[in-house]
């Protein structure tokens, strides 16, 4: 009869709590629109990945045949396209200025007859800095054209010297391909974007979750059920409400995992079902935290600030833009305690790489560790902090003080 009773109070736990949230806009919103919605619109403001055909104007100086040879090399490439001429730096500042361009390349006086003696001639690229990505595109276009200009010329000199030296010296006797796995493009957006969809469903858990904490602080009455009854036991309470979240999360969490990286050409390189086995301890330790933050929830507001607290600071700790082993040993211990880093590692190595499970096997244990710390602190928060307080707040309805822990 006590285990009836409790898988009883479970679905009651349930059944009142997924009424409650139903029945609260700022619940649904950080359940069902942050997790829908941010994606989209973050993967939509990266694509395209890569920038191309950046629109440059051309300071030619010296006005010879390998300056022009290296203006249509540069022309040629996928990353720049050369919109015209200009007579001086003022000239082209001015149509940088209009953004008639984003980028200027100047090429010295001398440029040919320097190279003919050997010695280093200068082509200088200036960018604006208002997409960086402009930048890298144009740094990766000038090195690779000025490394081909450089070994033809070389071969042709050494063709001078020793016309049969072509035929051993030609070609790279050890060709460097450089394979970038997963990331084929080297695209921003499938470099940041499968880390951040795990912040965003990390994020979405822990606000909703200490939501529903300061909506039942506010209305006492609707989760404690029938005044004339028993209190329900805490670990019930928690765990009817974890499945009434779990329950709400399925479609968010099928969409982040599987349908944001098929739009969008994320890579897609691991098992669907591996994936989410390694997403479940980390839903349940984001589930714990909530809980835990329920003890300083008091109103259904103070989750925005907790919200802007710990956005920029979870994206920093989770190593997507500053690496985790070059952080000091107390933002590394503190980015150790947060879901999301464990979280965003295994999955990367999964969706991006084509990891595993038993090769995330070290993150994977680090969740469910996480998972049973925050889950005992949050049984404690709740039976310490919050029931009291609920009660605290509900004598006027003349509930019964006996409780079944």
């Amino acid at each position: 009869m006590k285990r009836l009773s409790f898988f009883r109070q479970i679905y009651e736990a349930y059944l009142q709590e997924f009424r409650m949230v139903v029945h609260d806009g700022g619940i649904i919103l950080f359940f069902l629109f942050l997790p829908l919605a941010y994606p989209v619109i973050y993967s939509l403001i990266y694509n395209p990945e890569v920038v191309r055909d950046v629109k440059t104007v051309v300071v030619d100086h010296d006005r010879s045949s390998l300056s022009r040879e290296f203006v249509r090399n540069m022309d040629a490439t996928q990353q720049t396209w050369v919109s015209g001429y200009a007579a001086d730096m003022a000239e082209a500042r001015r149509a940088m200025n209009s953004h008639d361009c984003y980028a200027i390349m100047e090429i010295e006086e001398g440029f040919g007859r320097k190279v003919g003696r050997g010695e280093q001639a200068n082509a200088v690229i200036y960018c604006e800095s208002s997409l960086l990505l402009r930048y890298r595109a144009l740094l990766m276009a000038a090195t690779e054209v000025g490394q081909a200009m450089g070994a033809k010329i070389r071969m042709d000199k050494i063709d001078l010297v020793a016309p049969l030296a072509s035929t051993i010296t030609d070609g790279d006797l050890m060709p460097i391909e450089n394979v970038a796995m997963g990331n084929i493009e080297s695209g921003f957006d499938s470099f940041i974007m499968p880390g951040v969809l795990i912040l965003i469903l990390h994020q979405c858990i822990i606000l909703a979750s200490g939501m529903a904490g300061g909506s039942r602080r506010e209305y006492p009455e609707v989760p404690l059920g029938n005044p004339s009854m028993k209190l329900p036991g805490v670990a019930a309470v928690m765990t009817g409400h974890m499945l009434c979240y779990i329950t709400i999360l399925i479609v968010p969490i099928i969409f982040l995992i599987h349908y944001v990286p098929l739009i969008f050409s994320f890579p897609m390189a691991g098992s669907i079902f591996e994936i989410f086995l390694f997403i479940l301890p980390m839903v349940l330790a984001c589930l714990g935290l909530g809980f835990c933050f329920q003890g300083i929830v008091r109103e259904r507001e103070s989750v925005f600030v907790l919200w802007v607290i710990t956005s920029l600071a979870l994206l920093f700790l989770s190593g997507l833009t500053w690496p985790r082993y070059a952080m000091s040993p107390f933002w590394h211990f503190l980015s150790d305690c947060i879901p999301a880093t464990w979280g965003v590692e295994g999955f990367i190595r999964m969706n991006t790489n084509g990891a595993s499970l038993s090769q995330v096997s070290g993150d994977y244990l680090h969740l469910w560790l996480l998972a049973a710390v925050y889950l005992v602190l949050g049984y404690c928060v709740q039976r310490w902090v919050v029931r009291p307080s609920i009660l605290k707040g509900t004598d006027a309805y003349g509930y019964l003080r006996s409780r079944a822990f």
